[in-house]
């Protein structure tokens, strides 16, 4: 009940923020992937399916990231069974809220960002407090490194704090008439000790860069229709010792406009 009540407010606040936000800064989207992916906790694979809303937009002070992935698998196995897993990261732009723009050589803002993770058939709820560097890199849209404190709040399975290290990044480019972006994000999460004693959640390294094409601008009706793929590389996933998985995934993203 308790994640069921937070994904309520959540997705409340996040539409607020976006209904502040400029037009031409504010981004939903949804997007479908399948792909056969790795249960960590019996080390087989099964054919997958991802339904994703995400909302990424302006607020007055600094910028608003959320999503939510909506999962089933074909086996009934406990995890993956018609779960959710979501995270939202508000942030507040240091230029913005002292009225002058902060850079320093190749970074172009500073901002403090609060994250949230929440899973509902887990009962997880992890908050991420940290900071993260806009970065002017030519050729990209926008490049970001986020560092942060992992402090958990989850019913079980708790561990004590660790840190995350997060990039991300989008970058649009044509081939000939036609229009592509590659995007996506890695992160870095540390070793963290179980409060329950049953020993420590492995150091993990999660990355998924996306490569797309606008099927919509092929059409003359660019931006709102995307087909591609997204590779997804995670050692140790969930933290598992020796879970590793590198696969494929169908993505078909339909962006509102």
């Amino acid at each position: 009940m308790k994640q069921i009540e937070l994904l309520a407010g959540i997705i409340v606040l996040t539409v607020f923020i976006g209904l502040q936000a400029p037009p031409a800064r504010a981004q939903m989207e949804f997007q479908y992937q399948r792909g056969s992916l790795l249960n960590p906790f019996n080390g087989e694979h099964h054919p997958t399916n991802i339904l994703t809303f995400q909302h990424a937009g302006s607020w007055k002070l600094g910028r608003s990231f959320f999503f939510i992935d909506f999962i089933d698998d074909a086996m009934n196995d406990e995890f993956n069974d018609k779960e959710f897993y979501g995270e939202w990261y508000p942030s507040l732009s240091f230029s913005k809220l002292f009225g002058q723009n902060i850079k320093i050589g190749p970074i172009a803002d500073i901002s403090a960002v609060g994250g949230l993770n929440f899973d509902g058939d887990a009962n997880v709820l992890k908050i991420l407090p940290g900071i993260q560097f806009s970065w002017n890199i030519p050729g990209f849209i926008f490049v970001n490194t986020d560092f942060a404190v992992i402090t958990d709040h989850s019913d079980a399975g708790q561990h004590d704090p660790g840190f995350m290290f997060d990039v991300s990044w989008l970058k649009v480019f044509k081939i000939g008439s036609q229009s592509f972006s590659f995007m996506g994000h890695a992160e870095y999460i540390s070793e963290a000790e179980r409060k329950d004693g049953g020993g420590v959640y492995e150091a993990w390294i999660l990355a998924q860069p996306q490569l797309v094409w606008d099927i919509g601008n092929a059409f003359k009706s660019p931006d709102w229709l995307h087909v591609g793929i997204e590779l997804q590389y995670w050692s140790n996933k969930l933290g598992e010792e020796g879970q590793d998985e590198f696969r494929p995934e169908l993505l078909i993203i339909w962006r509102m406009q």
